[in-house]
């Protein structure tokens, strides 16, 4: 199981918690999987414009959560390096326990980076994804592509927006969004086999966000629909930005649901290297 913590935080910070975590039923997060290989990896240190160019771990820069689409271009180069980095991960963790037993997640700018390596991801399906407080990059443009004449309508009308792309017929046009995002990353490699349209997607959010407000985890969740993702979205009364017991046993659940999870005991830290 590989999570990605958030922006500014690191593997060491952010995984004990995590695991510590006790669920619903009582059990922690760990010890609800215990045969299964925890992987934390930790961002490389990258210059935050918004912050004055301090030195932060972070998977990507970027310039607001008010409009993730202001400033794309600072996005670009960190979310290329993190999902080639990402697939990596993937790809020896197939290698050793099969794509059926693979489960990727994220937490906030580390869901927003593990949903890019998912849609990009050329491989097999692996078993699950799950993101807490995330929120998704380049949504926008994707969007666009995907029902372009209903994007020309008054921002009020964003609701009914969302459920005219979900209902598109044109098989093509989530191909084409996977590959617009592929193509603007300037990946490496085989362009998205659209695996992400047979993995399971559980998406969390605390209503009461104030670092990534609810509304972006939405949206995440209808576009993600509309390219064909089998998404769970589920809400959290009186949950700011951060997870809870009951996300965290709702996600448990799901991954019990979907994945054996039969190999490995132990939890690591992996380090992305300095680009």
């Amino acid at each position: 199981m590989i999570i990605l913590h958030g922006r500014g935080s690191n593997a060491n910070v952010f995984g004990p918690p995590l695991l510590g975590t006790h669920t619903s039923t009582s059990q922690t997060f760990q010890s609800s999987f215990p045969h299964t290989k925890f992987i934390f990896p930790t961002a490389s240190k990258r210059r935050a414009q918004i912050f004055n160019r301090s030195v932060i771990h972070q998977w990507f820069d970027n310039w607001s959560l008010q409009d993730p689409n202001e400033r794309r271009e600072l996005q670009t180069n960190g979310l290329r390096e993190t999902s080639a980095f990402i697939h990596s991960l993937l790809r020896e963790a197939i290698h050793e326990v099969g794509a059926k037993n693979v489960i990727l997640g994220g937490l906030s700018q580390g869901c927003a980076a593990a949903l890019i390596a998912l849609l990009t991801w050329d491989g097999e399906p692996i078993a699950a994804f799950f993101g807490m407080c995330g929120w998704l990059p380049f949504r926008k443009p994707m969007e666009e592509i995907m029902c372009p004449s209903e994007l020309d309508q008054d921002a009020n009308t964003a609701g009914d927006l969302f459920e005219t792309c979900e209902e598109s017929t044109d098989k093509d046009l989530p191909d084409q969004a996977a590959t617009y995002l592929y193509e603007e990353l300037a990946l490496n490699g085989t362009k998205p086999s659209m695996a992400f349209q047979h993995v399971p997607v559980f998406l969390g959010h605390g209503v009461d966000d104030e670092k990534v407000v609810v509304e972006l985890g939405r949206e995440a969740a209808s576009c993600l629909r509309s390219m064909g993702a089998n998404v769970k979205w589920t809400e959290y009364e009186g949950l700011g930005h951060w997870y809870s017991a009951e996300m965290i046993g709702d996600i448990a659940e799901l991954l019990k649901d979907v994945g054996s999870l039969e190999h490995g005991t132990q939890a690591d830290e992996t380090k992305l290297p300095s680009f």
